[in-house]
C-alpha cells in the first residue's frame, strides 16, 4: 500500500482500485502545462538576452539588467544602493524593517517578496540576486525556468566584501558606483587611529546568544579595529554561542552588543543584566554596534568599524598597565 492509499484510509476514504489516483491525468496535464510555460518563459528570456548582443557577437552598448529581483537582505542593500528604484522589481520584506535593514528608506514603495518562486516568475525579471544558502528551492526553480540568477556568498573578511561589492556593481552595469562604495568604506578605516598595541579582549553578544567566531567579516573588522575577539578562540563555529560561564571566565574588556533603543528583546540583553556579567564588566566597556551595521556588505561597515575602533581605544586606556613608580631621592 503506497503513501497515498494510507493517507486516504486515515481520512476514512476508500483507496481507489488498483492504487491509481483519480486525478492523475489532470495532474499530468497541469504538470505539462507548467513545464511548457517554463520553457516558453526561458525561450523568451533567452531571446531578450540575445537582443542585447550586436551583430558579430559584440555586446550592445547597454546590456545591464533592468528588471531586478532580490531574494536576500544583503542583496537588497546592495541593489537599492547601486541602482535606481525603477530598475528594481522586488526586494525582500526584511528590507523595509529599520531594525535589521540599513535601506529601509530606500525600500519604500518597492514591492516586497517572501522568496517564493510564484512571486518572482510572473514578474519576468532579467536578473535575480539571491544568497548562496537561502531560498534554495526557489533558486532551483528559477534555474529551470531559465531566469538568470546571481548567488552571493558570505564574505569572510573585508577584502572579500570589497570584491563582492565590485562584482555586483559590475553585473548591474554600474562599476563606478561599486568603486565609490568601496572608497567610502576605505575612507572610514583610514580616518580611524591605529589599532592599540595591546588589543583589549572583546566578546560580541548578538540576539539569541549568538556571537561571531573566526573567519568572519565581523572578526576581521574587530581585528582591524584593534580588538581581540575572544570567541574566535572559544567558539569552533563562525556564528557559535558562548555560555554565561565562558563570558564571565573570559572577563572581556569590551562587550559588543546590539543595544539600541529600537533593538528587539534578546537573550543578549538578558545576559547583560545578569549579576555575574555585571560584575565581570565592572571595569570594562559596553560598545553598541547594531547587527545591521555589519551583517551585510555595504558602506555601513565603515560606521561599524568606527564604533569598534572607539571601543578598542577606550578600553585600551582603561586596561593599560600603570607606569612603574619612580622613587624620589
Amino acid at each position: 500500500m503506497d503513501h497515498d492509499q494510507r493517507a486516504r484510509q486515515a481520512r476514512g476514504r476508500p483507496a481507489p482500485a488498483g492504487g491509481r489516483r483519480p486525478f492523475a491525468p489532470a495532474r499530468r496535464v497541469l504538470g505539462a502545462a507548467i513545464l511548457a510555460l517554463g520553457l516558453a518563459l526561458g525561450l523568451a528570456l533567452g531571446l531578450a538576452a540575445g537582443n542585447g548582443t550586436a551583430r558579430g557577437g559584440e555586446p550592445a552598448a547597454d546590456t545591464a539588467p533592468r528588471r531586478i529581483v532580490s531574494l536576500n537582505l544583503c542583496a537588497d542593500e546592495l541593489v537599492l544602493r547601486l541602482v535606481p528604484k525603477e530598475r528594481v522589481l522586488s526586494v525582500t520584506r526584511l528590507a523595509a524593517d529599520p531594525v535589521g535593514s540599513t535601506v529601509a528608506d530606500l525600500a519604500t514603495g518597492v514591492p516586497a517578496n517572501r522568496g517564493l518562486a510564484e512571486e518572482v516568475v510572473p514578474l519576468g525579471p532579467d536578473l535575480v540576486i539571491a544568497g548562496a544558502f537561502t531560498t534554495r528551492n526557489t533558486v532551483a526553480m528559477l534555474h529551470r525556468f531559465g531566469i538568470p540568477v546571481m548567488e552571493l556568498t558570505i564574505p569572510q573578511n573585508l577584502d572579500e566584501a570589497y570584491a563582492q561589492i565590485r562584482l555586483v556593481a559590475q553585473r548591474l552595469g554600474v562599476p563606478e558606483r561599486g568603486e565609490a562604495m568601496v572608497g567610502e568604506i576605505e575612507a572610514a578605516l583610514a580616518a580611524a587611529p591605529p589599532a592599540p598595541a595591546r588589543p583589549p579582549r572583546a566578546v560580541v553578544m548578538r540576539p539569541n546568544g549568538f556571537t561571531v567566531g573566526r573567519d568572519t567579516l565581523a572578526d576581521d573588522l574587530m581585528r582591524r579595529a584593534g580588538l581581540d575577539n575572544v570567541a574566535a578562540r572559544l567558539s569552533p563555529d563562525k556564528l557559535g554561542q558562548l555560555s554565561l560561564e565562558e563570558i564571565v571566565t573570559a572577563r572581556p574588556d569590551v562587550l559588543v552588543v546590539d543595544d539600541e533603543p529600537d533593538a528587539p528583546p534578546s537573550l543578549a540583553r538578558e545576559m547583560m543584566a545578569h549579576p555575574a556579567v555585571v560584575d565581570a564588566m565592572a571595569a570594562g566597556r559596553i560598545a553598541s554596534v547594531p547587527t545591521r551595521l555589519w551583517a551585510c556588505v555595504g558602506p555601513q561597515l565603515g560606521e561599524a568599524f568606527i564604533r569598534l575602533s572607539r571601543a578598542a581605544h577606550g578600553a585600551a586606556v582603561a586596561v593599560a598597565p600603570a607606569p612603574s613608580p619612580v622613587r624620589t631621592p
